[in-house]
């Protein structure tokens, strides 16, 4: 199994991805870490671990689709199985998703479907309520919506502001995301939920 892993930024999933898939704990190759802006500072950190890197900038091109026809032409060159979205913050249209439907997944910073889109810590602290979280799920062309792999658990508290909340789930993220990759591969069928030390499926 070969895994390209797309990101925009500093690629702190990409990292928990592509450590857990050198070692082995997901069976699968980190084959390629393709970024939308050459700045990303995920590209080091890909190049540090020996993964091939390629830069797809959406800025030099006149539309989405001939973007996606840009992304697709490297993740066909470089031979991938699937493709895991790790902060690739660029919404991918229907005919590209369609084009690799049951072969792609995301991880999302809140429980699914709560919280869709962007600043959903805020959002999540502004509406009160007591637990937080992060999704994996099966990437559809419904914006943040598909079959949900896995979702890990934290408590909002008191005291939090959106900075502190996301510190939490960013570190949940680390953990869930690899187990779910792992559990998408070998095909499971049930979802895992994490919270504290615990993983259940």
């Amino acid at each position: 199994m070969r895994a390209a892993i797309l990101i925009s930024g500093g690629g702190s999933n990409m990292v928990a991805l592509a450590d857990a898939m050198i070692s082995g704990k997901i069976s699968a190759e980190p084959a390629l870490v393709l970024s939308n802006r050459g700045d990303a500072g995920g590209l080091q950190k890909a190049d540090r671990r020996g993964i091939r890197t390629v830069v797809v900038d959406h800025r030099r091109f006149p539309d989405r689709g001939s973007f996606e026809t840009a992304l697709d032409r490297e993740l066909q060159a470089a031979d991938v199985d699937m493709i895991c979205l790790a902060g690739f913050m660029r919404v991918l249209t229907a005919d590209f998703v369609g084009r690799w439907s049951g072969r792609m997944v995301n991880i999302h910073p809140s429980l699914l479907p709560s919280f869709r889109g962007l600043n959903t810590h805020a959002r999540a602290i502004a509406a009160g309520v007591a637990v937080h979280g992060c999704t994996v799920h099966e990437v559809t062309p419904e914006l943040d919506d598909g079959p949900i792999i896995g979702q890990a658990m934290v408590p909002v508290d008191p005291d939090d502001d959106a900075g502190t909340l996301a510190a939490r789930v960013l570190q949940m993220e680390h953990r869930l995301y690899p187990a779910c990759v792992e559990a998408f591969v070998q095909g499971a069928r049930r979802p895992l939920f994490l919270s504290g030390d615990q993983t259940t499926s």
